[in-house]
């Protein structure tokens, strides 16, 4: 999560031949295990790493002139190394059995054939510190008899345990760390890591270090060990500590940016009309309105904005022209009160949005583009300089300028002209993780950055004042696959997702918040989503190099729920059967509903959120309570302000719009 660690790739990547692999040669050595890799091979590194843990990919590469068709990968980590239970790419499941041993297998839509002469990536979340496997088989075949003996025949381990010192650290000074060590035959040296950033090497007992730590590594700090023997078995223990040191943030000189999503598809079922923000409130308390979304579209192989209503694969229905312009509001659903005629070039939320920004003059409007449906394309328009020129020229064209494709008596040139002050990408995401059917390349990291900076130039050079932010992911193994450094100069502000760290996709739990400001010691949680929350997800970006008030943490105007809730400790990290039941969406419901559901109101003092339970369903959400907390927080911090995702789950008064904006006063 901090800026060295996250610059760091992979320590190693270790070749493995499927159906011929076996045990790890020293990693000091990075030595192939079978020396006759003619078959497939399997290669283990990190895309990005961070303090806890790693952004895992394994590459299945075939060699031979026929494809393979049909796999199943066995191995087991050296060290503390672990990966998640999600996998993406060519993987579709992954396991764990009791012994450490995983089983990954294909998934079910183009995964499990490896052409001949190509290959296949499998990507997947882990934790503690990468340094090789121990053992492969590939459909069920041992290959152990090609295991490489270390040195000596001494095949058994160091053990080795871990402290560091103090455990809260208030005040500048030093974490001092002892690691105890033995083995059969001798410990050799004592690594010492901070995340995965060596600190040093002791080769004599008491083996110690200490870092140097100030305000600026406020947050939770990791630290491992790792001993050696002489036939280079190595074992690795990990310990962690607290940094909270007092310090007074830069002023905000600029005022706090209250900044809420309004949601295309909103003003259906929700009813959450652009008015809504009006009549309840909502409009007086924002400084800036994100419009979701805008699309990007494959037009005969250049990747450009447009609003045309064109299903396809992964990428939804396309668009909704008739929201965003098209449809007549009548005077009871109008801004101002005055009614829309067939053949105005510009209706629908457009237009609405036009008139709240001369209603509050200060207003200003963004169009975000992409978010989790309409992500597809990004990497493909990112990947060289002639495509990102292209597709930011024509997003200036359509939400910039104004130039509407006509449709049904609306659009055409200029139409929306005055509407967008800016835009806000939303790329879900670089490096993958999104939908999968979106595009990904390894160049992502270095493309986001680059198609950034593409777009603040060709703004800057339409007309200055134009705003460009982000949205960004409140994972740390995400936040990796970004260069925050790189690209800081070029946005605005940063709109961390500081939610959705946890909820129902995991059915069968554990119950646990989605949007906790603090991490707890108490997490049931494995692998890199045990220590997700607001918190880390802005010491990563600070530690990244983005100045503090860049950045905007995000609020959510939902919860995230179980059903079928074991009844013990009020419903908090207890096992469920399913997706409690939502209005639209399972395991996801309105504050406006929650707000008044049945179940008892719990708070937890470590993560400083709050959770409902009812003998049976649990929500996670934010209140206004919750939300006053994070604001002081913001305050403390320094930082840019709060985003809400989305404003059709607040209630008719605008309660949630109204404590973020009471609390940033």
């Amino acid at each position: 999560m901090h800026k060295t660690a996250a610059r760091f790739t992979a320590l190693l990547a270790l070749t493995l031949a499927l159906g011929s692999c076996g045990t790890q040669a020293p990693v000091a050595h990075q030595a192939t295990l079978q020396a006759q890799a003619t078959g497939p091979t399997a290669t283990f590194d990190s895309t990005g790493t961070w303090d806890t843990g790693f952004t895992g990919r394994i590459t299945l590469t075939n060699p031979g002139p026929n494809a393979i068709t049909g796999w199943t990968l066995k191995f087991k980590f050296n060290g503390n190394a672990a990966a998640g239970s999600s996998a993406w790419g060519a993987g579709g499941s992954i396991t764990k059995d009791s012994s450490g041993l995983y089983t990954i297998t294909p998934n079910a839509w183009g995964g499990a054939t490896i052409p001949a002469g190509g290959s296949v990536t499998i990507g997947y979340d882990g934790s503690g510190q990468l340094t090789g496997v121990n053992t492969c088989t590939l459909n069920g075949a041992s290959c152990a008899d090609t295991t490489t003996p270390p040195p000596g025949g001494d095949t058994t381990a160091p053990t080795v345990s871990l402290s560091a010192s103090p455990g809260t650290v208030t005040s500048a000074g030093n974490v001092t760390l002892t690691a105890t060590a033995s083995d059969n035959v001798g410990v050799t040296k004592v690594e010492f890591y901070q995340g995965t950033r060596l600190l040093s090497t002791d080769t004599t007992a008491p083996f110690t270090a200490s870092e140097a730590v100030t305000s600026a590594n406020n947050g939770s700090r990791s630290y491992s060990a790792k001993a050696f023997d002489a036939a280079g078995n190595t074992k690795t223990a990990s310990s962690s500590v607290t940094v909270s040191i007092g310090s007074t943030p830069p002023p905000n000189t600029g005022g706090y940016k209250r900044v809420g999503y309004f949601t295309q598809w909103g003003i259906y079922q929700r009813n959450y009309q652009v008015k809504t923000m009006d009549i309840s409130g909502t409009a007086a308390t924002l400084t800036h309105i994100n419009y979701a979304f805008g699309n990007i579209y494959n037009e005969g192989g250049t990747y450009r904005c447009n609003i045309v209503t064109r299903a396809e694969s992964g990428n939804g229905d396309g668009g909704d022209g008739f929201a965003d312009y098209g449809k007549s509001f009548d005077t009871a659903t109008s801004v101002d009160g005055v009614a829309d005629v067939w053949n105005q070039p510009l209706k629908g939320n457009f237009n609405q949005l036009k008139k709240l920004k001369a209603k509050y003059p200060g207003l200003k409007v963004l169009i975000s583009l992409g978010g989790w449906t309409w992500s597809k394309h990004f990497s493909t328009a990112a990947l060289t300089d002639a495509s990102r020129k292209a597709l930011v020229s024509s997003c200036i064209d359509v939400y910039i300028k104004g130039n509407l494709p006509v449709a049904d008596g609306a659009g055409g040139p200029g139409a929306a002209a005055g509407v967008f002050d800016g835009i806000d990408i939303d790329w879900e995401y670089p490096g993958g993780g999104g939908l999968p059917t979106n595009s990904v390349s390894p160049q992502d990291k270095q493309n986001f950055t680059l198609l950034l900076q593409e777009f603040r130039r060709q703004l800057d050079a339409y007309k200055s004042g134009l705003l460009l932010t982000i949205a960004a992911p409140g994972g740390a193994d995400k936040i990796a696959n970004q260069d925050p450094a790189a690209y800081k100069n070029a946005v605005d502000w940063v709109n961390i997702m500081s939610y959705d760290f946890r909820g129902a996709w995991d059915a069968t739990g554990p119950t646990n918040f989605h949007s906790n400001l603090y991490p707890s010691p108490n997490d049931p949680g494995t692998g890199v989503t045990k220590n997700y929350s607001v918190d880390t997800a802005v010491t990563a970006f600070l530690n990244a190099g983005m100045p503090a008030n860049k950045l905007v943490i995000g609020v959510p105007f939902y919860g995230r729920g179980w059903t079928g809730v074991t009844n013990a400790n009020s419903g908090l990290y207890q096992r469920a059967t399913g997706a409690a039941r939502g209005t639209y969406e399972a395991g996801y419901e309105d504050f406006k509903v929650l707000k008044t559901a049945p179940g008892t109101v719990y708070r937890d003092p470590v993560t400083k959120q709050m959770w409902k339970f009812d003998g049976t369903t649990f929500w996670s959400y934010d209140d206004p309570e919750v939300i006053a907390t994070k604001m002081a927080y913001i305050k403390q911090k320094g930082l840019g302000g709060a985003m809400a995702w989305s404003l059709d789950g607040d209630d008719a008064q605008g309660t949630l719009a109204k404590a973020v904006a009471n609390g940033l006063k």
